[in-house]
């Protein structure tokens, strides 16, 4: 609250944002930004507001146009977001990366503030974008690619240091794993590097509002224990799809029933080339430097699956499929199935988050 014996130009340079009605009653003041709203809007969603705004002011409180004074210790930015959720509403009509700071503020503030409604809507995007299932992150590996077949995973979803950050400052460990994972794809240098946090729709006003530049884009580092703990389970899924080669396609055995081990000369001759074939393939899921999607097993292994149908390798002379008998495509499509699952029921081991590992504290900012 508003304090006495405060010189009278305290709030003579505040920011006044779009949030500024003229029959509003309260003035909600964060850092230099000041929103003009309604006590009974905020009371309606808030037990906190409602018992914020019934505390006795001193009489020679410092009015700002008519009105009385709260002052919040909050980031200006969640604060804008926030409200215009509760004047406006959530929405989203699609996932879109440029959604992730308007989610991260009114998660805070809403968890801050108790308006359940908003934190659920929240908790339940970041489900959708970091995934609690295999389905689910399948689900989302198919929003992240476009029509002609681009993977653009920024486009959609935020970078995973900004979630692995949120999930840690707010106590959701169930996205952790997804979005571990994610970051695990980058090659190591580029996990290092870290990232920035994107100019907000907030900054942007704020610019116009005043004339002056957006603030410089602040860098964002994972901590040494994080960043260990990122590169071992890198090397996890990487030592997984070593033993998935050496296991299921060097030197596979055909399936029990194939139907071309009756051939004289050489038996499942043409299973066994293909089997080599789907090998030297994906080897490179396996190379130290690989990184994006040649460093992701659970894609490795559906493109490992996809090759038993297509039909445009070329045997030199014209585009063809690989000549697998039907019984030994049925045999290897399982195992690649049996192995995306355990990859996935394996990231929280690989990426150190069971029997209480989970770090609490994981960014060096800077």
């Amino acid at each position: 609250m508003a304090q006495e014996g405060l010189a009278p130009d305290r709030y003579a340079n505040l920011i006044r944002t779009d949030f500024w009605f003229c029959d509003g009653n309260i003035v909600i003041v964060a850092g230099r930004a000041a929103f003009k709203v309604h006590r009974g809007q905020l009371e309606r969603h808030s037990e906190v507001f409602s018992d914020l705004f019934s505390m006795p002011q001193p009489k020679d409180q410092e009015l700002v146009d008519d009105c009385g004074v709260v002052e919040l210790q909050d980031c200006p930015s969640d604060v804008f977001y926030f409200l215009s959720a509760l004047y406006d509403g959530l929405y989203f009509k699609k996932s879109r990366a440029s959604d992730f700071p308007v989610i991260a503020a009114i998660l805070r503030l809403s968890t801050k503030y108790l308006v359940d409604h908003l934190r659920q809507r929240c908790l339940a995007r970041l489900d959708a974008d970091w995934s609690l299932t295999l389905a689910e992150w399948d689900l989302r590996e198919q929003r992240c690619t476009d029509e002609n077949g681009r993977y653009i995973p920024r486009d959609h979803c935020a970078h995973p240091i900004l979630v692995i950050e949120l999930a840690l400052d707010m106590n959701i460990p169930s996205i952790l794993p997804a979005a571990l994972y994610d970051l695990s794809r980058y090659g190591p240098s580029k996990i290092m590097a870290g990232c920035s946090y994107p100019t907000t729709t907030y900054d942007r006003l704020v610019s116009q509002l005043t004339g002056a530049l957006p603030s410089l884009e602040r860098s964002v580092n994972l901590s040494r224990d994080l960043l260990c703990r990122t590169l071992r389970g890198r090397e996890a899924t990487q030592r997984y799809m070593a033993g998935f080669i050496a296991r299921e396609l060097h030197c596979r055995a055909p399936a029990p029933d194939c139907l071309n081990q009756m051939e004289k000369e050489n038996p499942s001759r043409q299973c066994h080339e293909s089997f080599y074939f789907i090998m030297l393939n994906i080897l490179r899921s396996v190379g130290g430097i690989a990184c994006g999607r040649d460093a992701d097993p659970l894609y490795t292994l559906v493109q490992a699956t996809e090759m038993l149908t297509r039909t445009d390798f070329s045997d030199g002379q014209r585009q063809c499929g690989l000549k697998l008998c039907k019984a030994c495509k049925a045999d290897f499509a399982a195992s690649a199935s049996k192995a995306r699952e355990e990859v996935w029921l394996m990231l929280p081991q690989w990426f150190g988050l069971v029997d209480g590992e989970t770090p609490t504290s994981v960014l060096d900012l800077d």
